[in-house]
């Protein structure tokens, strides 16, 4: 075979220079003569000197012209590209601006209504879900990886925003606007929109596959009903199919309902309201404007700080606000006795009516009103009813998808980096972690929302780290009452509160005074004393206030087998690195009045 090949390139080497050969160029390289041009044509030298290269030089200049031509043209389609980009981002910016006040425009952060933009068929990056814990992991994923294309298919129709001002800051917003701006003043008086980025943020989606440097497009108003993890595919409601290579699922819960309500018939469900979405927040202050009459079923996070808002609304607008839940009081799963019956008389202070002992037995229309039936013969009547009883993770795909859900906590369970598959991992409400302190957990709080989509999208890129964070969440009744918590805070556990009396400083309002910050995990999620030292002090000892007195503020111990295990801290803020520690700590302390002193809740 090597004498062959050697025998083909002695044919096909060219001849000597100089050396004179009969015919032309293309009749020593056996071209046939019908596609042989004429002499005349091919060269207007002399046969084998310079014109016997003159079909070189036609078929180089031919070459160069044609190269020129098609780089000239795909620096014009680059030009076209660049300034059609350029023109949408331009619109969009201009369509953010003209949103809020345009007649019959969507909503800022809301796909404009019947647009149905060409979906890709394949992302890098799939994020199953709109929420805190998606977003939070889509930038993730672009910090650590830029030129990632990452696609977040949410059912809600809005982008991503965040949900705490919904039963905070929004209801006391003096804005007439404020259910269509869905701006706020933050208790530090700094103003912010929900949306955590305008739409100019975000790609569009059709453009998500070719857009350079690539980006983060959110398909909004679709769910995903079915999951193949063998194919690494989903499936859409609408029946389009996406397939990926790395995929996360946040689809966070949907609120629960009583069974009374739910027996009662479609006369009662159309005066009620399931408190979730930004929709929730835009019917419910226009019904309070209505309606002579609201009861809020539900003492807990949501229903109290609910309660409080309406209240607010109440001493101004003459609206009745009525709270009803089965325990003694007001966040009586979390808080202390002592302290859940102080909560419910500050609740009471801001307008309230609130009834505790209360289990609803049957819902029912009489005349034009709700007529609640209590198990103890009590009866409420009211124009609309808020059920603010829980949250239910959504684990839908767990189905088709065959992930485990948890059978005590609910949630898909995931092992200690977030994974469900080698390719999926779970983030937010819906994750069922296994604390490496606490044991396995599901947490339902803007922060571990925060801090678990954060490191699930690290981990979507490489990073394989263990989720070993404590978050922390937190509650305020209005800009004056507030509280931080973190581990396991539950009233069925033994407590130890060490107290003081509070200053004008320790409120909510000035806290965010303080930090610069709204949202106060923002400043402080991931915070953590790198040292916790307790020991004799000469400060003075704080006092445990007296039945009656305010609880100003105070640290409330949760124990466990006689080890910290929950940290409330009661009007005290900016110190959670510090409760984040004791607990990651986990030692037995002989005296927590000396644990107290580190939170400085004894200064003025």
């Amino acid at each position: 075979m090597f004498g062959c090949r050697a025998g083909l390139l002695r044919a096909l080497r060219p001849p000597p220079r100089g050396r004179a050969h009969a015919g032309t160029l293309l009749q020593r390289w056996n071209v046939p003569p019908d596609l042989q041009l004429s002499r005349q044509v091919a060269s207007t030298g002399v046969p084998g000197k310079k014109g016997s290269n003159s079909v070189f030089v036609l078929i180089v200049g031919l070459s160069t012209l044609g190269t020129g031509a098609y780089v000239y043209k795909m620096l014009q389609d680059s030009k076209e590209q660049h300034a059609s980009r350029i023109s949408r981002m331009t619109k969009r910016s201009q369509d953010d601006e003209s949103s809020a006040s345009g007649a019959g425009a969507a909503p800022q952060g809301t796909a404009a209504p019947g647009t149905h933009p060409k979906v890709p068929s394949h992302v890098p990056f799939l994020l199953i879900g709109g929420g805190t814990a998606a977003f939070a992991a889509a930038r993730s994923i672009r910090a650590r990886d830029p030129g990632a294309r990452v696609l977040i298919v949410s059912e809600d129709p809005a982008l991503p925003y965040m949900r705490p001002p919904l039963s905070k800051e929004l209801w006391f917003s003096d804005d007439p606007n404020v259910t269509e701006t869905l701006r706020f003043k933050q208790w530090n008086g700094k103003e912010r929109s929900i949306y955590f980025q305008p739409p100019s943020f975000y790609v569009p989606v059709e453009d998500l596959p070719s857009v350079e440097n690539g980006g983060v497009a959110v398909l909004p108003g679709k769910k995903v009903v079915h999951m193949d993890v063998r194919g690494n595919t989903v499936k859409l409601n609408d029946g389009t199919q996406i397939s990926y290579d790395k995929c996360l699922i946040a689809t966070g819960g949907s609120p629960r309902n009583l069974p009374a309500i739910e027996r009662a018939g479609k006369d009662v469900q159309k005066r009620l309201t399931l408190f979730r979405k930004i929709e929730d927040f835009r019917r419910l202050e226009k019904i309070s404007r209505e309606v002579k009459s609201i009861t809020i079923i539900g003492g807990g996070f949501l229903g109290s700080e609910l309660a409080c808002a309406l209240g607010r609304r109440a001493r101004t607008q003459g609206l009745e606000v009525i709270q009803l839940f089965p325990e003694k009081g007001n966040m009586g799963k979390v808080l202390p006795e002592y302290l859940s019956n102080w909560t419910t008389e500050k609740v009471r202070r801001e307008g309230v009516n609130v009834l505790p002992n209360a289990v609803v037995k049957t819902v029912s229309v009489s005349g034009n009103r709700l007529v609640i039936k209590l198990k103890d013969g009590r009866k409420v009547e009211t124009d609309h009813i808020v059920a603010a009883v829980g949250l239910e993770p959504n684990v839908e795909l767990a189905k088709s998808a065959g992930l485990e859900v948890d059978s005590d906590f609910g949630g898909f369970r995931v092992n200690a980096e977030l994974q469900a598959r080698s390719n999926i991992w779970v983030a937010g409400d819906a994750a069922c972690f296994y604390d490496i302190k606490l044991g396995r957990r599901r947490v339902e709080h803007h922060d571990h929302a925060v801090v678990s989509g954060r490191l699930a999208g690290e981990n979507m890129t490489g990073a394989a780290k263990p989720y070993w964070h404590q978050s922390m969440f937190w509650s305020d009744l209005g800009p004056n009452v507030g509280y931080e918590a973190i581990g396991l805070v539950d009233s069925s556990l033994p407590t130890v509160g060490v107290f003081a009396k509070a200053t004008a400083k320790d409120t909510p309002k000035s806290a965010t005074e303080q930090s610069g910050t709204g949202i106060r995990s923002e400043s402080e999620t991931e915070a953590e004393a790198s040292e916790v030292q307790i020991s004799q002090s000469s400060s003075p000892m704080p006092q445990v206030p007296k039945q009656g007195e305010d609880y100003g503020k105070g640290v409330i111990f949760y124990l466990r087998d006689k080890v910290v295990v929950g940290i409330v801290l009661w009007n005290i803020f900016n110190r959670m690195p510090i409760a984040r520690k004791i607990i990651k700590d986990g030692e037995e302390h002989e005296d927590l009045n000396e644990v107290a002193k580190l939170f400085n809740i004894h200064e003025d």
